[in-house]
């Protein structure tokens, strides 16, 4: 009988996840044959197919969805243990998690000061990625938990409510749009300048935008960057808006750099979510920092 996860559950996850016999092979170091002989096991102990042929291109099928989300978890709960029976002090909190750029740049600092001050020995590794990074990652074990901004699948993790943020349009102090109220529409004669696609800013954007029978391209001019920092520079310079988190320009609109867009009838808060596996068994762990988070969170 095959044990829970073996080197052909190994086998699968990776198979899975790149989607080709061939490179599967070359990642793990065998033969493809020997990829196919794992599978066929597989498949053979549980009595289903995992994997079958479209269009020449390898797609699961349901039951091989099914095993991924349990021996993904299964796998990533194994390297957790793993290195906390390592660690030589188990009571010294060692953190991989990830958060999107929106949370891990302006909001997660303030609130890891507060835990690396109350937590000295704590050992703490923050990634800042995409959505669907971070989704990859806590699926291949590399981080225990996400703070995602974007739009993704909530019945696939366990997921946390961890913040209603506000967002919201910005532009600059010496704007005209800065004074009075304007409509959505009076403001896509405007240049947009915004993150790339697939950034959780921008996918919360045009989902707004699509929801009001509207899109990007609905603007007059759009320019596309992909550092926060450059845009709100040149938002303030007065060379076009943005819409972003409240977070995000919390330090320019308290000193007058930016000024919030009043929009007739637009008032977004955007949910912000702590993620990690379901049925996770290190859950009790990952609920008490969600706790500790957002304890903190609420003293920003």
């Amino acid at each position: 009988m095959i044990a829970v996860l073996d080197y052909r559950h190994h086998t699968f996850l990776v198979l899975y996840r790149i989607g080709s016999y061939t490179k599967a092979a070359q990642v793990l170091n065998l033969t493809q044959p020997a990829v196919s002989q794992h599978i066929k096991a597989l498949e053979t102990h549980y009595g289903c197919p995992l994997f079958t042929y479209a269009n020449k291109t390898l797609i699961p099928t349901e039951q091989g969805r099914l095993l991924y989300e349990f021996a993904s978890r299964i796998s990533a709960d194994s390297d957790i243990l793993t290195e906390k029976l390592r660690q030589k002090e188990l009571s010294r909190p060692q953190l991989r998690f990830g958060a999107t750029l929106s949370i891990g740049q302006y909001i997660m600092p303030a609130i890891l000061q507060q835990v690396l001050t109350e937590n000295p020995a704590a050992s703490i590794s923050m990634r800042v990625e995409n959505t669907q990074h971070l989704l990859e990652e806590l699926e291949e074990g590399e981080i225990q938990f996400a703070l995602i901004e974007g739009l993704f699948d909530k019945t696939a993790y366990h997921a946390e409510l961890f913040a209603l943020e506000p967002f919201i349009g910005v532009c600059s102090a010496h704007s005209p749009l800065a004074e009075g109220v304007v409509s959505l529409e009076e403001l896509t004669s405007s240049r947009l300048i915004v993150r790339e696609r697939g950034s959780g800013t921008r996918e919360i954007l045009e989902h707004l935008l699509h929801g009001l029978n509207l899109s990007v391209d609905s603007f007059a001019q759009v320019t596309e960057i992909g550092n926060m920092e450059a845009i709100k520079r040149l938002v303030k310079e007065d060379l076009g808006i943005t819409f972003l988190y409240q977070a995000v320009a919390q330090k320019e609109l308290a000193c007058g750099e930016l000024r919030k867009l009043t929009v007739a009838g637009l008032e977004v808060r955007r949910e912000l979510n702590f993620v990690f596996l379901k049925d996770s068994q290190h859950a009790e762990d990952f609920l008490t920092w969600f706790h500790t988070f957002r304890a903190g969170y609420s003293r920003l």
